[in-house]
């Protein structure tokens, strides 16, 4: 994926495409998860970032690109079929990836001990 592409799925967007994005990673983001935890290299980061993207205290150009990475990781239709094992999840992680170096820092301590309590408790979710 080029960087141009990227740039364009981490749009913030408007608030009530941000509305609409909350509702679908809210959705999707559990079942999306437990397929592909074994094939992502950072699940803790991914659900502290889920959980950084659905609390209202967080800024809302954080929220955005934040739920506009985690809808395309949810999206069933994406670059590479997500059914391709371990290369079909690699658009996911580069967006993701690029999502975290555009929020740097604005996911708090408080997101990853929720992501860790979810991940001891749940390891498949």
């Amino acid at each position: 994926m080029d960087d141009v592409k990227i740039g364009e799925i981490l749009l913030p967007g408007e608030e009530s495409e941000q509305e609409r994005r909350e509702k679908r990673v809210k959705r999707r983001f559990w079942p999306t998860f437990r397929r592909a935890a074994r094939q992502i290299p950072f699940s803790r980061e991914l659900v502290a970032a889920y959980y950084c993207a659905i609390d209202p205290k967080t800024p809302t150009r954080t929220r955005g690109i934040l739920l506009a990475a985690l809808a395309y990781f949810v999206l069933p239709l994406d670059f590479l079929p997500d059914f391709l094992a371990v290369v079909g999840f690699s658009d996911d992680v580069a967006v993701l990836t690029a999502a975290f170096a555009a929020i740097s820092g604005q996911i708090k301590e408080a997101h990853y001990l929720k992501a860790d309590e979810t991940l001891a408790d749940n390891p498949g979710e």
